[in-house]
């Protein structure tokens, strides 16, 4: 008996060692807790302090990959069922250039984006969705995926692999997961805000300074060079260009490119009905695409051998009092992301400005122009009615006292003095034509002395200076037409001639109506030599003997080349004499 009273007191040293081994466990488990909810609660903060979106989607994935202790991680975003950007962590830099492409949403990551639910599972590869790994990818078999919601959105997936010590993703670690894609989703929604919020600022402050610069009146090519280019830069584009319609056609050409490839797509004129910009333009709405290589909508852009290069591409019309004038494109390389929708919205509002700012700076050019058709026109009827009038009535005086002077000297002299004034009015009245000569878009009828004027200007671009021009008789109504034709051709070709062979650095043109017609273009260039007339001056003398005229190649005293096309003038024109003075 006393040996059994020894043995009773073990058993309550048994239990009690077994509730403390017990409480020392509950007690590991929940410092262990405790050690998570503080590393949960830090991860939080850390992801919160992010206002950049892609640092926050990598401090998400870096936490769940420390939390749930898993030796790889991912976040894949999701656009429109699939994965439009793939963030791994735990692989190297070439060990993903071995693997190959980024997963874009099938298999077994598609699952979780079909079915945004928690999925855990033990051997990822049993899993009916799963279509095993590329080659050089490591081995993988226990999986964690929880969804991201923004907004009951689902926003992408976060997927974490082989929990370390080869131990399986448990509960825990799937709440743990699943709080932290809870504060990933206010971590990002505040991200994009902010995001939003400064890419908002960017298209004002864009706007604002197309706003100044029309207001500081620089010309309209300047300005459209200007909204390529801050497009371009707000966008985080690769190639940015504005097509306006192509005169005469139904195509749109490329007014203005910038950024890559800019000067080869410079003037390109693209089919409407091929492009997604010319849809654009016709439907007055955005025309997007996340792949230009691949849509259907976009057969003539980009070029055959852009195809390689392009891939996300927008197109937003410029519109302005509801119709639309054209379209700015956008384009990013191959693989690089799409525009989202807010980043359309934007460009959308911006284009909308940047047409209407477009549509004021041509009103107030034609304002412009319009002043000065009215300042033309003061200065034409003030030198004829004030200085050709006073010069007359001086040419007038001069001859009526020249019948009073004896010295034969003298009378030569005022006779010279009257004929300068008689050349001086003559060249005040070509003055006058030439300021009233506006051309056709003026609504004016496309008359021959118009015509002359037009030519000589458009000789001033290539010769570097503008010749003068001396237009003297019945210019308009004595000159048949087919005579007036060829007489600007023949002074076109002369004109060319003194481009290509005098270097000039002087042309005087005179067309003169009286018992001929007679055209003659003078330079101060090096003359012609002796060489045989060929090529443009046998086409113009071609021309004048056609009409029963001659073509004649002087040199003047002061050298150069003076040529004199000379033509009959019809035998049933009047006569009016050109020679004294009139006013």
């Amino acid at each position: 008996m006393s040996g059994g009273q020894g043995r009773h007191p073990a058993l309550p040293q048994l239990r009690l060692d077994q509730l403390l081994d017990e409480l020392q466990a509950r007690l590991d488990a929940a410092r262990a807790t405790q050690g998570r909810m503080h590393s949960l609660l830090e991860a939080v903060l850390s992801v919160g302090r992010e206002l950049d979106l892609e640092q926050v989607l990598r401090r998400i994935v870096e936490a769940a990959v420390v939390l749930a202790d898993a030796q790889y991680g991912a976040l894949g975003v999701v656009d429109s069922n699939r994965l439009s950007q793939f963030l791994p962590v735990g692989i190297s830099e070439d060990l993903a250039h071995r693997i190959g492409p980024l997963p874009s949403g099938h298999g077994l990551l598609g699952e979780l984006i079909r079915h945004p639910q928690p999925l855990r599972l033990t051997d990822l590869s049993e899993h009916p969705a799963s279509h095993g790994f590329p080659e050089d990818h490591p081995p993988m078999r226990s999986f964690l995926g929880v969804p991201i919601r923004v907004r009951d959105q689902v926003f992408g997936n976060l997927y974490l692999t082989e929990k370390r010590g080869g131990a399986q993703f448990d509960p825990d670690d799937e709440a743990v997961l699943t709080t932290l894609s809870v504060a990933a989703g206010v971590a990002i929604d505040n991200a994009r805000l902010y995001h939003e919020s400064r890419r908002r600022e960017q298209w004002l402050e864009a706007l604002g300074v197309i706003t100044r610069t029309l207001l500081a009146g620089t010309p309209a090519a300047e300005v459209l060079s200007l909204i390529a280019r801050l497009a371009l830069q707000v966008s985080l584009a690769d190639s940015a260009a504005i097509l306006l319609p192509a005169a005469g056609t139904d195509s749109l050409m490329v007014e203005v490119a910038e950024g890559h490839d800019a000067e080869r797509i410079s003037g390109l004129v693209v089919p409407s009905d091929d492009s997604l910009a010319g849809l654009a333009v016709r439907t007055g709405r955005p025309a997007v695409a996340s792949d230009v290589r691949t849509d259907a909508r976009a057969r003539a852009w980009p070029l055959p051998d852009q195809e390689s290069e392009f891939g996300p591409l927008v197109a937003v019309p410029l519109v302005a009092h509801e119709r639309s004038s054209g379209a700015l494109r956008l384009c990013r390389l191959a693989g690089r992301p799409a525009f989202d929708d807010h980043e359309v919205e934007l460009l959308s509002g911006f284009a909308a400005q940047a047409a209407l700012a477009l549509e004021l700076a041509r009103h107030r050019a034609e304002s412009e122009h319009l002043a000065l058709l009215h300042d033309r026109d003061r200065i034409a009827r003030d030198l004829h009615d004030l200085a050709i009038q006073r010069l007359f009535a001086t040419g007038l005086t001069l001859q009526s006292a020249s019948r009073l002077i004896d010295h034969p000297e003298a009378g030569e002299r005022v006779g010279r003095a009257v004929d300068d004034l008689d050349e001086t009015i003559k060249i005040i009245r070509s003055t006058i034509f030439a300021l009233r000569a506006v051309g056709d878009e003026d609504g004016e009828p496309a008359t021959l002395r118009r015509r002359l004027v037009k030519a000589v200007r458009s000789a001033s671009d290539i010769l570097g200076f503008t010749p003068s021009l001396l237009m003297d008789g019945p210019v308009d109504t004595d000159v048949p037409d087919e005579t007036g034709d060829q007489a600007l051709a023949v002074l076109a070709e002369a004109l060319s001639n003194t481009v290509r062979h005098a270097q000039a650095q002087r042309v005087d043109v005179r067309f003169t109506v009286g018992a001929d017609v007679v055209l003659t273009i003078t330079d101060n260039g090096v003359g012609i030599g002796d060489a045989a007339p060929s090529g443009g001056l046998v086409n113009m003398r071609s021309r004048a003997e056609l009409l029963g005229g001659t073509l004649t190649i002087e040199t003047p005293e002061a050298g150069g080349t003076r040529v004199v096309w000379r033509v009959p003038r019809t035998p049933d024109g009047p006569a009016r004499a050109t020679n004294g003075l009139s006013p």
